[in-house]
């Protein structure tokens, strides 16, 4: 978790951009808001728990699974899945 810094791009198992960490709140990512329009929760942060964290390198933190089932599991700050 301490190697999880802000400024890392976060991707799927399948390489597959997820987001772009903006912090660690408890145990889990914090990413950036997204401002672009093309990702269902523009305007606001996204959490992914660090149960899905399989590896972290210099610039990268690669998850255990597929960019599609991580976000299944987003959360909001509530702790409350993310609704599409």
């Amino acid at each position: 978790m301490r190697q999880i810094k802000e400024g890392m791009e976060v991707v799927g198992f399948d390489g597959v951009q997820i987001g772009v960490v903006d912090g660690i709140d408890g145990d889990r990512i914090k990413l950036k808001k997204s401002e672009d329009g093309h990702h269902r929760h523009k305007g606001h942060h996204r959490y992914i728990s660090m149960n899905f964290v399989d590896s972290v390198d210099e610039c990268e933190v690669r998850l255990c699974s597929d960019a599609d089932i991580v976000q299944l599991f987003e959360e909001e700050k509530s702790g409350r899945p993310v609704k599409s």
